[in-house]
């Protein structure tokens, strides 16, 4: 049954002056005007002074130019980092009621999925991305069930950060390294005709051409053959993870002849 909502000239005026034209905004404060207007049988009339109300409320939950607007970004993000589906939906429905730009809370379940969540659970950051097109294309207010549903299940998804890690070790090693990182010649680039006089891309082996489509090669510069820089947690997928990376490691010692 559709809710019969009278809305005055004068309430229309003061919603799009406060929205400052913005859609969303608008639809915010005209939701929240309805949700505190009286009601009677023949439905609900919304006047200036819901709106102003609405406008009211919607600042005290959540400034976006004071301290709440970040501790409450803070808390949500802390809490699906945390894996508590509670506070985050808590923290989420907070964000959306004081209008918060779905994109932006969108934005940041993305970076979560890589950030906090990873190989752990390789789909987080394709639940993550779906909903962020899903929340482009409805849009409020029914983007906010797609928000709850990728909040909830990123925060109960296993936890890692470390490709976040891994990335982090690996530009600290370049800014150490400089001029002096070198790829190695049969790594480079052999699409040119000299490139073979020039030593590109000879002893190159093509992985696919071995069984198992592995074999002995190196990838690294020879002087940081030893580096590792991903570190997989062994929680979640990253258990199958570190268990295949143990296993190629095994294989280079054997044909290296090392022990």
């Amino acid at each position: 049954r559709r809710a019969n909502v009278r809305l005055g000239d004068d309430a229309k005026k003061m919603t799009a002056a406060l929205s400052g034209g913005d859609a969303r905004q608008a639809l915010n404060i005209l939701e929240m005007s309805v949700a505190l207007a009286e009601k009677d049988e023949n439905g609900t009339s919304v006047t200036t002074d819901d709106v102003a109300n609405a406008v009211q409320q919607r600042a005290a939950y959540y400034d976006k130019a004071g301290d709440r607007h970040y501790d409450t970004i803070s808390a949500f993000i802390k809490s699906v980092r945390g894996s508590d589906p509670d506070a985050a939906v808590l923290w989420l429905a907070r964000m959306l009621l004081a209008g918060e730009d779905p994109m932006f809370v969108a934005r940041r379940l993305l970076i979560l999925a890589s950030e906090d969540i990873g190989n752990a659970d390789p789909m987080g950051i394709t639940v993550a991305a779906s909903a962020a097109k899903a929340v482009e294309i409805v849009g409020m207010p029914e983007a906010k069930i797609i928000l709850a549903q990728a909040t909830t299940y990123l925060a109960t998804a296993p936890k890692s950060n470390a490709s976040y890690l891994a990335i982090g070790r690996a530009e600290a090693l370049i800014e150490k390294m400089g001029d002096k990182l070198r790829v190695p010649l049969h790594l480079r680039d052999s699409s040119f005709a000299a490139a073979k006089d020039i030593g590109y891309g000879v002893g190159y082996k093509y992985p696919h051409d071995f069984r198992g489509h592995w074999t002995d090669q190196d990838y690294l510069p020879e002087e940081l053959s030893d580096v590792l820089l991903y570190k997989p947690s062994g929680i979640g997928h990253e258990q199958e993870i570190l268990k295949r990376r143990e296993k190629i490691r095994a294989l280079k010692r054997k044909a290296k002849g090392d022990k």
